[in-house]
Formats: structure tokens, C-alpha cells, sequence
């Protein structure tokens, strides 16, 4: 029997190749490791109905039930952020994330989250991922801004999940790089999996890892330094940043994977220079096709103009065209 009072949260895993404890520490990461493994050690999470063990490995699709007791129930306070709304009915949101804002609550930033802001701005959001995710269909990560899709129930959030899923949905993102590509465009292709020496980081697995495909085009080129398009196909944690090292390319101010090749950019960049510049999807209630374009964080702006004023911009050779 489950303690009084106690509060069930509800997730639909959307990776996989993840421990269960490690799947509930990502997302409930106001809790600790060990308090989440002693819930599952005693029977209140399930996976598909049934208990599980710690090491079971999650699966896309699986059904996730937590049960917290009250005196360790998760809250997230509702802030008057100021939300840049790109769309909005009553099934969803689209917004324009602005760079250094966490999507959602974490254990060392509770209060100036998307999902905070989300909260002042509606009186309901999808529970699908949690308290702490509410809303959340997908990520981006705290460098990057663009456009994202929220949703305010569940089956709006079950639908979004399937096209992500399926991948129907289109995502186009732009790259200001340390880099030329070796040719104007292409796909990359390289499975992505988890460093095995350092747990937070991902890493190029072509034996464990899983599919990541992402295409791209060069837009233009500054010397030593490029702007692409990129169009990944797969939503893999890192992907754009992995992906782009794969063609000898660093994200700009990418401090975990770009390191000293991303640092000698000649304008103050504070941040990972990388925008989602367009969504599209199919509305879940109307099915018809959406597309939304969300513009330019002034700081990434700033930083093609500089290029712009100080380096001559190249005309690229046929192979580029």
C-alpha cells in the first residue's frame, strides 16, 4: 500500500538506452539518486504496470509511474517572466526561447525556467513529463534559443510526441561555426551515445550508440568561419554540437565539446552560438501543417554583423553551390 497522500507522477519515456534510476534522476533531478533508487527498491515505480529494477533499461514508449510521498512532493512556482509567444490557442503554445534560459527546473535552478514562465502564463500545461516538465514535448539546450512547441494537455502532447517520434516534424537550426565544412553541403551520419568517461557528455558510438542523422548546408563563409544550416533529423541529446565536429567545425562558444578551437573567435561570445530557427509541424486537433520562424537572438545577430564589417565574405566554389 502506497503512503497517504501521497502524489503519482506520470512520465512517457521518449529515449532510450537509459537506466530507470538514471531516467528518474534526469527528470526529477530535485531529488537524489539513492532517494529515487530506495522508491524503486520498494515497489513505488512501475514500468507498464509492473515493478522494475533499477538497472531495467528504458524504452521508447514504456510508462513510467512514480509514487512520491507528500512530504517529498515537487512544486514549481509560477514567475512573471516575460514569454516572446511566436503562437498560441487552447491546445498549445509556440515561443522563442531566448538564450541562458533552462527549459525546465533542475536542483541548482528552480525559479527563472521556460516552464516557471509557462506556468504565470496558463492555468494548465501537460503533466506527461513531470512537474518539473510540464508542457515540455522537447528540449533545448540552455545556449541555445529558437522556437519550441508547448503543450497545455495530454493528448496534445501525446500527438506532438508521436510527429517528434515519427519525424514528421521539421527543424531547421543555424550554426555560426570555427570551421569550413569539407563540402557546401551534406548528411552526417554517426550513432551518439553516452561518454563513457564522463556521464553528463555525449559522444560518437558507432558500435552502442544509437541512429543520428542531421543534414546541412553552408550559407556563408568568413575565413575561418562559417554559417550552416543544419536540419537534423533525429532529436539526440548534442547532436548539432557532435555532428558538427564530425565535419572538423566548432560551435562558437561551445564550452563542453568545441573547448579552445571555439574560443578564438574574435567577438565576445558568451554562449554556444546556435538558434532553432524554424518548427513545423501538424496541429494535433486540426491536422493542418504549421510552420513558425522564430528570429535571431540579438547577441548571434551581433555576431554575423561583426563578421560582416571586419571579414570579406567569400564567394563559395561550385562544390559549395
Amino acid at each position: 500500500m502506497y503512503p497517504q497522500n501521497s502524489f503519482t507522477h506520470r512520465f512517457v519515456v521518449e529515449e532510450e538506452g537509459v537506466r530507470l534510476d538514471l531516467f528518474l534522476k534526469n527528470h526529477l533531478s530535485k531529488f537524489s539518486r539513492s532517494l529515487l533508487q530506495g522508491l524503486i527498491d520498494k515497489g513505488m515505480v512501475t514500468v507498464n504496470g509492473k515493478m522494475s529494477k533499477r538497472a531495467y533499461t528504458v524504452r521508447r514508449g514504456d510508462e513510467i509511474s512514480v509514487v512520491i510521498p507528500s512530504s517529498l512532493r515537487l512544486e514549481v512556482r509560477p514567475r512573471p517572466i516575460p514569454l516572446d509567444i511566436l503562437w498560441e490557442d487552447d491546445k498549445l503554445l509556440v515561443v522563442n526561447k531566448p538564450p541562458g534560459m533552462l527549459v525546465h527546473p533542475t536542483s541548482y535552478e528552480q525559479e527563472d525556467t521556460l516552464v516557471n514562465a509557462l506556468l504565470f502564463h496558463c492555468h494548465r500545461l501537460s503533466q506527461l513529463n513531470g512537474v518539473l516538465r510540464q508542457g515540455i514535448v522537447h528540449r533545448l539546450d540552455r545556449d541555445t534559443s529558437g522556437v519550441m512547441v508547448i503543450a497545455k494537455d495530454d493528448c496534445t502532447h501525446l500527438a506532438l510526441a508521436n510527429q517528434f517520434q515519427k519525424r514528421e516534424v521539421k527543424k531547421i537550426y543555424l550554426a555560426l561555426v570555427r570551421g569550413r565544412p569539407p563540402q557546401g553541403k551534406g548528411r552526417i551520419d554517426k550513432r551518439i551515445g553516452r561518454n563513457p568517461r564522463e556521464g553528463k557528455k555525449m559522444a560518437i558510438d558507432e558500435k552502442f550508440g544509437r541512429e543520428a542523422i542531421t543534414h546541412y548546408r553552408v550559407l556563408k563563409c568568413w575565413g575561418k568561419w562559417s554559417l550552416v544550416e543544419l536540419h537534423p533529423r533525429t532529436g539526440r541529446t548534442h547532436q548539432i554540437r557532435l555532428h558538427l565536429r564530425c565535419i572538423n567545425c566548432f560551435l562558437i562558444g561551445d564550452r563542453v565539446y568545441g573547448k579552445r578551437m571555439a574560443q578564438d573567435f574574435p567577438y565576445r561570445a558568451r554562449r554556444g552560438m546556435l538558434h532553432a530557427k524554424i518548427l513545423g509541424f501538424f496541429h494535433p486537433e486540426r491536422r493542418e501543417w504549421m510552420e513558425f520562424e522564430a528570429p535571431l537572438a540579438e547577441d548571434m545577430e551581433q555576431a554575423i554583423n561583426y563578421l560582416e564589417r571586419n571579414f570579406n565574405s567569400e564567394t563559395l566554389p561550385l562544390q559549395y553551390l
